[in-house]
C-alpha cells in the first residue's frame, strides 16, 4: 500500500466511524472515557489543517473526537497545545538498548512512540546461538517496553550468518539460504531488509544478490532501507544501484539519511533529489529520510578499507598490528581525513578501555595533542586498543542541504541514533544529539523558526508518512480506532537541548505522551509506564 493509499483509506474508515475532518460537531457520548485530551488543537497526521477537538481515549484505542465534555477517569486541559499522532522514527538503532533502559528515555522524551530498529544492515537476528526474530521479539515483550518497536532483518546479519565475515562471492545455495531465512523472518513480523554498503559484511554483497532478497521483501510488501554504498564521491552511482535493486525486484524502497557529504559533494544534492523525482516517475515506491543535524556519526573502523576490514576482530587487529598493512590504511584514512575537513572534523564519542575515557568529547587534533601522537597513529592504536569498536562524530554536511532534503515532498526526519539515558550505562558516552532531540528540533528549528513548512506538514512527515511507508496497521493518525499514540506539545516552545559536547539532555516542550492509551509523559515527567509492544 503506497502512502496515498493507506491515508486515504485511514481517512475514509475515520468518516465511517462517524468523524468528518471539516466540522467537528458534539459527539454523543453514552460511556465514560478513561481519558479526555479537550482544548488542543488536533492533528490528525495526514498533513491537513488541524481542528479544535477533544480526543476520549478508551482501552488503548481513539474511542471518539469532538465535542466530548468531561465525562472521563482523566481530563487533560490541551489548550493552546498542538496534539499529534505519537512521532515515529523510520530509522533507529535502538535494538538491544531496551534491556539497559526499557522506559526509552532518549526516545519517548522527544515524543516517539514508535522506533524501528534493525537498520544498515544490522539487526539482533539471526544469531550464532539460533536465536532468531521470534526469541528477540519475545524476549522484549517479557522485557516490557516504554514505546512501541518493530525491526527490519539485517542484510549484513543475514549474510554474516550464513556466507561468514570475508569478501567472498555468495554461492547459490548460500543465496537460496539467505532467501529461506528473511522469508521466515517476514513472517515472523519483520518489516523488510535493510542493507548497510558502507559496513562489512553486508558490502561484499553483490547487487544480483540484494536483488534475489529484495524479492522476498517484495513478495510480503515489506520495505527495503538502504544506506547507500557511497555517500560521498560516489553517491549518485550508489543512489542508482539502490534504484536498479527497487525497479529488478519489485520493493518498496527507502534511502536512509540521505545525504551528500564531503564539502567537494556539496553540490550534488539537487541532482539527488533529481533521481529520486525520476524513479517515482518511472513507477519505482521511493521515499527517504534525513536527521537534521550537519554531522554524521558511525564507527572509527570506518577509516579502514573494505577490503581490509573483513574477518573477525582478532584478523583486523592483526592487520593494523602489522606495519606495513597499517601503512596502506593509514593512506586511506589520512585521504579521509582530508575529505571530511581535516581530523579536526571528527570527534571521538565512546571508549570501553578506562584509560581511553580522557578522548570521549576531543576531535582528533585534540586527541593529537594528547597522546603525543599524529592522528592516523593515533586512530590506529585507539582501534587496536579498544578491539576496532569506537564510536566517533563528523561534520561533513551543509546546512542548506539538511533543509533541502527535509523539505521535500519524499523526505522524513529520521533519527539515526538510538536509546540513551542521562543516568546509568546509557549515559557512558558521548552520542550524537540527534538520539535526544531529532523530532523537537525538526518541528522547533526547521518548521517553527526557519519555516521550511507549516506544522500540519511538519506533523505528516512526523506521523501519517512513516506510518504509511512501513505499513503500521491503525497507527500514525488521530482517527477513532487507531491506537491512541498521541504527543502533547507547545509549538511555541518545543525544541532539542540536547548538544554535541552535552547530549544527554531532553528536549523541552513536550508535555504529555501516551503510547496505546496510557499516559507515560505527565507534565513533562516519566511516569514509569511500559505500555509499549512490539508492532
Amino acid at each position: 500500500m503506497d502512502r496515498r493509499t493507506f491515508l486515504k483509506s485511514s481517512v475514509m474508515a475515520g468518516a465511517a466511524l462517524g468523524f468528518g475532518f471539516n466540522q467537528v460537531g458534539r459527539v454523543s457520548v453514552k460511556n465514560r472515557f478513561e481519558t479526555i485530551i479537550a482544548n488542543g488543537l488536533v492533528y490528525v497526521g495526514d498533513g491537513k489543517v488541524p481542528i479544535k477537538a477533544d480526543i476520549g481515549i478508551s482501552e488503548g484505542k481513539i474511542a471518539a473526537i469532538g465535542k466530548l465534555g468531561d465525562l472521563c477517569d482523566k481530563f487533560i486541559d490541551a489548550a493552546n497545545m498542538a496534539v499529534s499522532p505519537g512521532f515515529i522514527d523510520i530509522h533507529t538503532h535502538t535494538d538491544t538498548n531496551f534491556h539497559s533502559c526499557p522506559f526509552g528515555d532518549s526516545r519517548i522524551y522527544q515524543g516517539i512512540t514508535t522506533d524501528i530498529g534493525g537498520n544498515c544492515g544490522g539487526s539482533p537476528f539471526p544469531r550464532a546461538d539460533g536465536k532468531d526474530i521470534e526469541d528477540f521479539y519475545s524476549k522484549l515483550n517479557k522485557l516490557k517496553i516504554g514505546i512501541n518497536y518493530k525491526s527490519y532483518s539485517g542484510q549484513g546479519t543475514l549474510r554474516g550468518f550464513v556466507v561468514g565475515p570475508n569478501d567472498v562471492v555468495a554461492t547459490p545455495k548460500q543465496i537460496a539460504r539467505m532467501k529461506a531465512l528473511l522469508e521466515a523472518e517476514m513472517k515472523a513480523g519483520s518489516l523488510g531488509l535493510s542493507s548497510g554498503f558502507e559496513y562489512v559484511p553486508g558490502s561484499y554483497a553483490s547487487k544480483s544478490e540484494v536483488i534475489e532478497l529484495c524479492k522476498v521483501v517484495a513478495k510480503h510488501n515489506g520495505l527495503y532501507a538502504v544506506h547507500l554504498r557511497n555517500e560521498d564521491d560516489n553517491v549518485e552511482e550508489a543512489l542508482q544501484e539502490a534504484i536498479d535493486i527497487a525497479k529488478t525486484s519489485g520493493v518498496r524502497l527507502q534511502i536512509s539519511h540521505l545525504k551528500a557529504q564531503n564539502a567537494d559533494n556539496w553540490h550534488k544534492a539537487p541532482d539527488l533529489l533529481k533521481r529520486i523525482e525520476k524513479a517515482e516517475s518511472e513507477g519505482v515506491d521511493i521515499a527517504f529520510d534525513r536527521y537534521p543535524y550537519i554531522a554524521f556519526s558511525t564507527g572509527l573502523s570506518t577509516f579502514i578499507p573494505l577490503n581490509f576490514r573483513q574477518g573477525t576482530v582478532d584478523e583486523i587487529i592483526k592487520r593494523l598490528k602489522d606495519n606495513e598493512t597499517a601503512k596502506k590504511i593509514g593512506e586511506y584514512a589520512e585521504s579521509r581525513f582530508v575529505k571530511l575537513g581535516g581530523p579536526q572534523n571528527v570527534v571521538i564519542t565512546s571508549s570501553r578501555k578506562e584509560n581511553n575515557v580522557q578522548y570521549i568529547g576531543k576531535n582528533l587534533l585534540e586527541c593529537s595533542e594528547m597522546s603525543g601522537l599524529k592522528p592516523w597513529p593515533f586512530v590506529r592504536q585507539l582501534l587496536i586498543e579498544e578491539r576496532v569498536n569506537v564510536s566517533m562524530i563528523a561534520f561533513a554536511m551543509k546546512e542548506e542541504n539538511v533543509k533541502l532534503f527535509l523539505s521535500h515532498r519524499l523526505g522524513m526526519p529520521a533519527s539515526d541514533g538510538s536509546l540513551y539515558s542521562p543516568v546509568g550505562p546509557l549515559s557512558r558516552s558521548m552520542p550524537h544529539p540527534r538520539s535526544y532531540g531529532t523530532f523537537p528540533r525538526f518541528i522547533g528549528k526547521y518548521c517553527r523558526d526557519e519555516k521550511l513548512m507549516d506544522l500540519s506538514e511538519a506533523i505528516y512527515k512526523c506521523t501519517g508518512l512513516p506510518a504509511s511507508r512501513l505499513n503500521l496497521k491503525n497507527r500514525g493518525l488521530l482517527i477513532p480506532n487507531y491506537y491512541a499514540d498521541i504527543v502533547v506539545f507547545n509549538p511555541e516552545t518545543i525544541i532539542d537541548t540536547a548538544t554535541f559536547s552535552a547530549p544527554h539532555q531532553f528536549p523541552i516542550g513536550i508535555e504529555h505522551v501516551f503510547v496505546n492509551g496510557q499516559h507515560s509523559i505527565e507534565s513533562g515527567k516519566s511516569k514509569g509506564i511500559l505500555a509499549g509492544r512490539i508492532l
